[in-house]
């Protein structure tokens, strides 16, 4: 069955199958282990972060006795729908899929200890009414203390190759709110000059991610800015979004929000 929230001090247990469609946030505590990932080996120790989306790419873990870590998993697209559609969210995938190990000091690491408590001890809460909001908060927090982590090491890192280059290229686009109304690889592919099949694998490759769903991260916020703006009609969103129709219009808030546009107005209404 598939969770959208895990929490486990098992760092064997990082890439079972069933983490597949999560983003692994992994602190070491004490203790020293390992494990490969795209072809390179990591090691790590006390004070280490690892952030990897899909966990199960990682492979030969390995573990010292004495080993304590502390993880929490959280649904891919849960998060995508969380995230800032700003160029770093989306640029922070390069280095993180290049190196998912961050260093941090020993009051970084309990700060992001803090977070991972707080998830932990409110996972389970399912009963209340807005569940996934609290949960979406809670993992918002901890994004942002990540965020500042990674941002201090992306600061010293550069990526000067020709693929990181296009990917940077994209991101660029796509802070420019284009997608409002271009949504599709290839449009972005004659943009760059470069061809869907080389833009599409080259960003698989350098972020682990595919280009569509860059797109649709910072399409979302958009279309969600709509919604909630009472004044447009759905014909009106679906027309100055560039939808070819209501009805893909409707199909493609369903695949990205869980609701059609009518359903998630209605769940913006004040209950009772």
């Amino acid at each position: 069955m598939k969770t959208d929230f895990l929490f486990s001090t098992d760092f064997l247990a990082m890439n079972a199958p069933e983490l597949s469609h999560t983003c692994m946030h992994l602190l070491c505590m004490a203790g020293e282990g390992s494990f490969v990932f795209n072809g390179k080996c990591y090691h790590i120790v006390k004070n280490d972060l690892v952030v990897m989306p899909n966990p199960t790419r990682a492979k030969n873990l390995a573990s010292a006795p004495g080993m304590e870590v502390e993880w929490f998993a959280a649904d891919n697209k849960f998060l995508g729908g969380l995230l800032p559609s700003n160029n770093y969210s989306i640029g922070g995938s390069i280095s993180l899929n290049q190196n998912p190990v961050i260093k941090v000091d020993d009051r970084q690491a309990e700060i992001l200890l803090e977070d991972l408590h707080r998830l932990r001890d409110r996972m389970d809460d399912r009963h209340l009414t807005f569940y996934r909001e609290m949960m979406g908060g809670l993992c918002l927090t901890m994004i942002y203390d990540i965020f500042e982590l990674h941002a201090r090491r992306e600061a010293t890192d550069t990526h000067s190759d020709r693929t990181a280059y296009i990917v940077r290229q994209l991101t660029d686009l796509l802070a420019t709110g284009i997608s409002r109304t271009e949504r599709e690889v290839s449009y972005y592919a004659g943009r760059l000059h470069v061809s869907p099949k080389y833009l599409s694998a080259t960003v698989k490759r350098v972020t682990g991610h595919s280009v569509s769903s860059f797109i649709d991260r910072h399409t979302v916020p958009i279309l969600k800015k709509y919604l909630n703006d009472e004044r447009l009609s759905l014909t009106q969103i679906a027309d100055q979004m560039n939808f070819t129709s209501l009805s893909y219009f409707s199909r493609y808030c369903t695949k990205h929000l869980g609701q059609s546009p009518s359903e998630y107005r209605r769940s913006l209404q004040p209950r009772g």
